[in-house]
């Protein structure tokens, strides 16, 4: 049988050259072991063979000329918007988005990436309390506008209203309002400023609501005798909480004495709604009238003297006002309706100049009898007749105050807290 030659070329050997050993594809140590391993023979992966480069080749992304990681730019956004607060919700996104891709890519710029999301956060959280802060200021001051009676809930002489629920004899906390042309629940005809700077109490508020509110009437609503015998004199009053907010002023209204039945017009009777012959007229009446409200309690049995002082003073008032609408120059429709009111104006007068020295009870209430009856009589009406005034003479109640009017020292009426 013959022996398979080894692998390789088989070269002849030299006659003259001492035989060689046979190789071996692995040296051989005197024990029969591999003395060494060739690079890319071993047990564990291909190796470098001798003489090739004793270094690895480094895998992709390497630089061989050394040049640094490139910056993130996501990161470079984040630290400017940081910076300028322009948008901090966006700049934190994009800080957390760029320290998200440097992980992952190795690139640069942590660094700007952390301080965009802090200056951005900080940013956001001046913005969310500038909003907050702005807010509750914005409402703290809508709340002391409308809860304060600064003006009787921001109302002005002239306004008309609704309560809701359409009763003014509680605690009023709102109103609405609303043209005075059509139906409304009561009309401003004044606003009373309350000085200091400490509640003065309910008690004083209310004390000068009840004098300042029915003085105040006559000069609103001139022509008493256009109030219905439904109108009365309300007013709207601080509280001492509605103090603390700003809350001055007393708001003087008219409104329907027992709360049933809504008005409708205004009421305002005065230099901005009459005519001169108008104004004029009501003026010189108006006059009279106030004297004529200061009628003493007691009756004449009971103090003749306050009686007969005042019964001079009203035959005083109306000569007075007799003489200065004889001066004044009436239109020519107006004329002869006045020159028949100025002669019954001058007998009242007499009248109560005769009651103003009665010797005794009877004697003064003969001539009181008798001027009474020139009180808003015949003459009386043709004449505001003339001047396009109303002309239903109001009631009066037992205290000698209009019950149609609301003048003097009136019963109704009340005093209502914002």
């Amino acid at each position: 049988m013959s022996i398979p030659p080894p692998p390789g070329p088989h070269q002849p050997q030299d006659p003259y050259q001492p035989p060689q050993p046979q190789s071996h594809p692995y040296p051989q140590d005197p024990y029969g072991a591999p003395s060494q391993v060739p690079y890319g023979q071993g047990a564990y992966g291909p190796q470098v063979p001798y003489g090739a480069a004793p270094y690895p080749v480094w895998g992709q992304g390497y630089s061989p000329f050394g040049r640094p990681a490139p910056v993130n730019g996501v990161a470079i956004a984040a630290l400017v918007l940081g910076i300028l607060c322009f948008l901090p919700a966006v700049g934190l996104v994009l800080g957390v988005v760029a320290l998200v891709q440097i992980r992952r890519r190795g690139e640069r710029g942590k660094g700007m990436a952390v301080a965009g999301a802090v200056l951005s956060s900080v940013g956001l959280a001046l913005w969310v309390l500038a909003l907050v802060m702005g807010g509750a200021a914005e409402f703290w001051e809508g709340f002391k506008e409308g809860a304060s009676a600064d003006s009787g809930f921001s109302l002005a002489k002239g306004d008309c209203f609704d309560v809701p629920g359409g009763t003014l004899d509680k605690e009023v906390y709102d109103v609405d309002e609303v043209a005075c042309a059509g139906a409304h629940d009561a009309e401003v005809f004044a606003t009373v400023p309350l000085p200091g700077s400490d509640f003065p109490g309910a008690g004083q508020v209310a004390d000068v609501a009840e004098d300042k509110c029915y003085t105040l009437q006559s000069a609103y609503a001139m022509d008493a005798w256009a109030l219905t015998e439904a109108v009365d004199v309300y007013y709207l009053t601080p509280t001492s909480e509605s103090w603390e907010w700003g809350d001055r002023e007393i708001t003087c209204v008219f409104a329907d004495l027992e709360g049933k039945s809504s008005l409708t017009g205004s009421l305002r009777a005065d230099e901005t709604t009459l005519d001169a012959d108008q104004l004029a007229f009501l003026k010189a009446m108006n006059a009279v009238d106030e004297v004529l409200y200061e009628e003493p309690a007691d009756l004449a049995e009971e103090d003749l003297e306050a009686n007969r002082t005042w019964a001079g003073e009203v035959g005083d008032a109306t000569d007075e006002q007799a003489a200065v609408l004889g001066a004044y120059p009436w239109s020519a429709t107006a004329r002869a309706p006045l020159a028949a009111l100025l002669k019954d104006m001058r007998a009242a007068g007499k009248e109560w100049a005769a009651a103003g020295k009665a010797t005794d009870v009877d004697a003064f209430y003969v001539h009181y009898d008798t001027a009474y009856e020139y009180v808003d009589g015949d003459s009386t009406v043709t004449a505001r007749k003339a001047l396009g005034l109303a002309t239903t003479p109001p009631t009066y109640d037992e205290d000698g105050s209009g019950s149609g009017s609301t003048g003097g020292d009136g019963d109704g009426g009340g005093g209502l807290h914002v």
